[in-house]
């Protein structure tokens, strides 16, 4: 399907168009297009638009996903593995698990976007990476041909990959293979999870979707009623010594143990810290419950969320002494 300036899918509810909206239902019709030379430079490849912030309107080619299956592609008596379509919904292919009983997704729940863009950005969230999952990402690059990269070959870090690098930005994900355990076992020693899995008297697998989904709409703003990316920072990995510093200063700073040498700060708290939880400037504003997300009260502009995003890392430089990232990428000038 070919559309001419169409309106660009974000979370963040920004009114942006692109010259050319192509989508696709098959690797297939991918390499046509490419053989074709209908995907002209410049182009972009979106899911949902969930983690993306649109600065102007966008002036090119954004192609999108339309590879829906889901096959089981092997199983033994521990595990299956799965090979999923980049334009699955993530949270229906998580709900499809837990429905199978395979173990291991369940924590990602209601994470927004589609399987394609997971693997991008090794989507994460209470305990759960999804590179833990990923046993290898399928692509297609500009010349047509096609590459599986195995887990290690991934480059996966927090919110990073190889698929996010400058080098590799031409390869379309087309099919992302997971590993899934059929073995009981769950991920609760992050945050709330135990404390709010106890008021129900079954503990299982379902039970847990459930918890992890009501955690996050306590916290998270639901996209179609206030225009959001989630997580609009990632929370700074600092060496412990740098830590150990702060924390004198700020006795009651949380953090997350990363390994012997490194901590993980979470950005929410500073930026709380700094007044700016609920604060609106203009009609973009931190979120109510979560400092961590910015939000689109309403008409917000690309740029009305970056002026905010400048305005709380500023403050949090000041206050702490460091740098927060967005998580979310810009698009546009």
């Amino acid at each position: 399907m070919e559309l001419c300036l169409c309106k660009i899918p974000n979370t963040f509810g920004i009114e942006v168009t692109a010259d050319r909206f192509l989508e696709y239902d098959s690797e297939e019709e991918l390499k046509e297009l490419i053989a074709a030379g209908r995907i002209a430079v410049p182009y972009l490849h979106v899911g949902s638009g969930s983690n993306l912030l649109f600065i102007t309107d966008y002036k090119g080619t954004v192609l999108h996903s339309r590879i829906h299956s889901i096959e089981m592609t092997a199983e033994d008596k521990e595990n299956v593995w799965v090979r999923v379509g980049a334009g699955v919904v993530w949270d229906d292919f998580v709900a499809y698990c837990v429905d199978r009983r395979w173990y291991g997704a369940e924590n990602l729940s209601l994470i927004p976007g589609e399987v394609g863009a997971s693997a991008v950005q090794n989507i994460g969230a209470y305990g759960v990476e999804v590179k833990d999952l990923i046993t290898s990402v399928e692509t297609i690059n500009l010349e047509g041909e096609k590459r599986i990269y195995c887990v290690d070959e991934c480059g996966y870090a927090y919110r990073k990959s190889v698929f996010k690098q400058p080098e590799t930005k031409s390869l379309f994900v087309t099919y992302v293979n997971f590993r899934l355990s059929k073995k009981e076992h769950y991920t609760l020693d992050y945050g709330t999870i135990r404390q709010e899995l106890a008021r129900y008297p079954q503990a299982d697998l379902h039970t847990l979707r459930r918890v992890i989904i009501e955690i996050r709409q306590s916290k998270l703003p639901d996209p179609e009623k206030l225009g959001n990316a989630g997580s609009f920072f990632m929370n700074p990995v600092v060496p412990r010594m740098q830590f150990e510093a702060l924390q004198r200063m700020f006795p009651t700073m949380p953090y997350y143990d990363v390994d012997a040498r490194h901590v993980k700060i979470p950005a929410g708290w500073m930026i709380e810290q700094c007044g700016w939880k609920g604060k609106a400037l203009g009609p973009a504003a931190v979120h109510e419950k979560q400092a961590l997300v910015l939000v689109n009260l309403g008409g917000a502009k690309g740029a009305d969320i970056v002026a905010l995003s400048d305005a709380v890392r500023a403050s949090v430089r000041k206050k702490f002494g460091m740098d927060i990232y967005p998580e979310v990428n810009f698009i546009g000038n």
